[in-house]
């Protein structure tokens, strides 16, 4: 990797951008960044500085890769970015609102700065295009789907996709072969059930709000709760989706913080930050529990994302008392483990647990150049 880097605050007061180059040094640069154009001129300008840069002229990128949301049904992977595929992403819009047109402007910002430039689409949702019709459609008339494309989609694919690789690698084994559960816990977290190299299940569903319990979010309940409190309460439709997704979670149940650190520090002290918790692991425990059971079984548990790879306290309270599936935690392991690669799990423990950071922006440039390569290489 050269360099990485970050925009904040497109449109706002106060945006800003971080570079960061392979030896470490980091720039700031604040200034009235008002569109995604503005943003990637600006990270185009810090690419090519001679003083912070790593490159020496536009002709030296090959082509640019975009993270995108939501795929629908129509991308199972990876794909060149053309006008079709730009109007296949805009149907999606419904489904991804908040993430889609964002996702949008950032290509066509990219394609006007550079015209000549292969552009390529990753979508969080495509490594979960494999899970089955009986896993994806929900118990509603089968009209709505087939009418609105209403089923359970997943997200976190790109994450959820790369540790189900490395693992993969760790163990030296054929992900066609094995089984494995991956739990990407985050301020949004989701967990999959990966058989033979394949997503069959996810906990996450036709939206980000299905599934865990995680920083603002309510995860999985019963759907009638959110018309009695509208009625209670005499909420708008936006107004309760604003509590689903913003007020709720580890931060409702909580009152205190969205974020798991501060939950830790008060697990002992404060009820609520230790139910909070305990609602969170509970639900991992019962993902991992089901996903061994539709799987026929586990070989390996990987967590990851800013949780699963830093909070040896989540790890523990996950896998404590699971004997019986065969994971046997090594608490020392455990303990020590903090954003590393690692298996944390007894030496003969019949399922591996391991520790493993994610890599999506990694996963993104390995597919944007498989598919740049593949173009390159077809006869003119």
């Amino acid at each position: 990797m050269l360099a990485k880097g970050l925009v904040e605050r497109i449109g706002l007061s106060g945006a800003m951008l971080t570079h960061e180059t392979f030896d470490k040094s980091t720039v700031k640069m604040s200034g009235e960044i008002l569109d995604h154009r503005i943003a990637i001129e600006y990270v185009l300008t810090i690419l090519l500085s001679p003083r912070h840069g790593v490159l020496k002229s536009r002709k030296e990128i090959d082509a640019v890769g975009h993270r995108v949301v939501h795929g629908g049904e129509a991308f199972s992977g990876s794909v060149l970015i053309s006008d079709e595929v730009i109007r296949e992403m805009t149907k999606c819009i419904d489904f991804a609102p908040l993430h889609n047109p964002p996702n949008l402007k950032g290509i066509a910002a990219a394609k006007a700065l550079l015209p000549d430039i292969p552009q390529v689409g990753v979508f969080d949702t495509a490594f979960h295009q494999t899970i089955p019709p009986h896993a994806y459609i929900y118990g509603l008339p089968y009209v709505l789907y087939k009418r609105y494309g209403i089923r359970r989609y997943g997200f976190h694919g790109t994450s959820h996709r790369y540790v189900t690789q490395r693992v993969s690698e760790i163990l030296k084994k054929d992900p066609g072969t094995i089984k494995i559960i991956t739990c990407h816990l985050g301020n949004g977290s989701s967990i999959a059930a990966v058989k033979n190299g394949k997503s069959i299940d996810t906990s996450m569903g036709f939206t980000p709000l299905e599934g865990l319990l995680m920083g603002t979010r309510t995860g999985d309940m019963d759907p009638a709760i959110i018309l009695h409190i509208m009625g209670k309460e005499e909420l708008t439709a936006s107004e309760m989706n604003t509590m689903l997704n913003k007020h709720s979670g580890i931060l409702g149940v909580s009152g205190i913080s969205s974020d798991m650190r501060e939950i830790e520090e008060l697990y002992h002290s404060n009820e609520r930050a230790r139910l909070a918790m305990d609602i969170f692991t509970f639900r991992i425990k019962k993902y991992i529990g089901a996903y061994a059971a539709a799987m026929g079984g586990v070989d390996a548990i990987v967590f990851t994302a800013g949780i699963g790879e830093n909070s040896d306290m989540v790890r523990e309270m996950v896998c404590k008392n699971m004997e019986f599936l065969g994971i046997q935690l090594d608490e020392k392991k455990n303990q020590e483990t903090r954003k590393t690669e690692a298996e944390i799990t007894r030496s003969g423990s019949p399922v591996k647990v391991f520790v493993i950071p994610t890599n999506e922006e990694l996963v993104i440039a390995m597919d944007t150049a498989r598919i740049v390569a593949q173009l390159q290489a077809q006869p003119a």
